[in-house]
């Protein structure tokens, strides 16, 4: 029997979260799925509490304030016990009947990850927009093969988060720090519907903090276990062009002209020199950082699918 952990962070959606539930209990049951729902109240203000606490079967997580669909996600996802794991937002724009083709999906392509793809969107056209421009940005840093990053509609192995913690706005990258860990990603075009009842929850702030995220996902990607090759380089460059800057100070002193009046190279020999020498120490420290966090923590920097021992019995 195909055992499913449905995920879903909330935040002020009293118009949505009893409709929600009604709809992801359908499914499951429909399709015979020994299920969990785990609704994740985010700190709401309005009366998503009461209307959860009314609901069954559920599991109800409330956190003590708002910290974030990332943190919400971090936890609903932490509560889950089953095999498959289903993320998707609370706003009832992701349709609940999507879920079955995608678990099928991802068995018959033997992935560890499938992700919805909203093709046709039924947002406004600067949400639209926004995430289009996101999503180019993420191309050209991230290439995680994904079209759609913020699509919450989501089915994941449960061992994908054994070792992976998220934080700050995260959750768009999921896939892509999957990927990064040797995980087989996947994408199926999903139904997206008009929101309904309750507001957008998206801002500008959420969309600048998402960019910061970016950069960290891209870090992580390229150089986390080798920042002395990425700050390193950059030390060496500043150290290149001081010299350079050096040897121009040398031929205008042999030229004979005043240094008074050439006082712009040797000050740009010595910045360039210093900011040289801090780049190449800070990527000094963060190989030693880099090696106290593999060394002391659970996490590390590749991931095992499977170990077979073949021996003379098997055979």
């Amino acid at each position: 029997m195909t055992k499913v952990s449905v995920v879903v962070p909330v935040y002020n959606e009293e118009g949505n979260v009893a409709e929600l539930h009604r709809e992801i209990k359908e499914v499951c049951e429909a399709n015979h799925y020994e299920y969990e729902i785990i609704f994740i109240n985010d700190g709401s203000s309005d009366k998503t509490e009461e209307l959860c606490r009314k609901l069954s079967p559920l599991k109800y997580i409330a956190l003590r304030r708002n910290f974030g669909q990332t943190a919400a996600m971090d936890a609903g996802i932490k509560a889950a016990q089953y095999d498959y794991i289903v993320t998707m937002d609370g706003d009832r724009q992701n349709d609940p009947t999507d879920i079955p083709m995608m678990i099928q999906y991802l068995e018959e392509n033997d992935l560890d990850v499938v992700s919805g793809w909203r093709k046709n969107r039924k947002d406004k056209p600067l949400k639209k927009f926004t995430s289009r421009g996101a999503n180019f940005l993420r191309y050209l840093l991230v290439h995680d093969g994904i079209h759609d990053s913020g699509c919450s509609l989501k089915v994941y192995r449960k061992e994908c988060f054994e070792h992976v913690t998220l934080y700050g706005e995260q959750h768009r990258f999921i896939p892509a720090i999957l990927k990064i860990k040797g995980f087989r990603v996947g994408e199926v075009v999903v139904n997206h519907r008009p929101r309904t009842a309750g507001v957008t929850k998206y801002n500008w702030k959420r969309t600048i903090k998402g960019f910061v995220d970016m950069i960290s996902v891209w870090f992580w990607n390229k150089y986390a276990t080798r920042p002395l090759h990425l700050l390193g380089g950059m030390g060496m460059a500043f150290l290149v062009a001081g010299g350079g800057c050096g040897i121009w100070s040398v031929v205008l002193f042999c030229m004979g002209r005043k240094m008074s009046n050439n006082i712009f190279p040797p000050l740009l020999t010595v910045f360039f020199i210093i900011i040289g020498m801090l780049l190449f120490i800070f990527g000094l420290m963060s190989e030693i950082l880099v090696k106290t966090y593999y060394g002391t923590h659970v996490d590390c920097s590749y991931s095992v699918r499977e170990i077979t021992d073949y021996n003379e019995e098997t055979k």
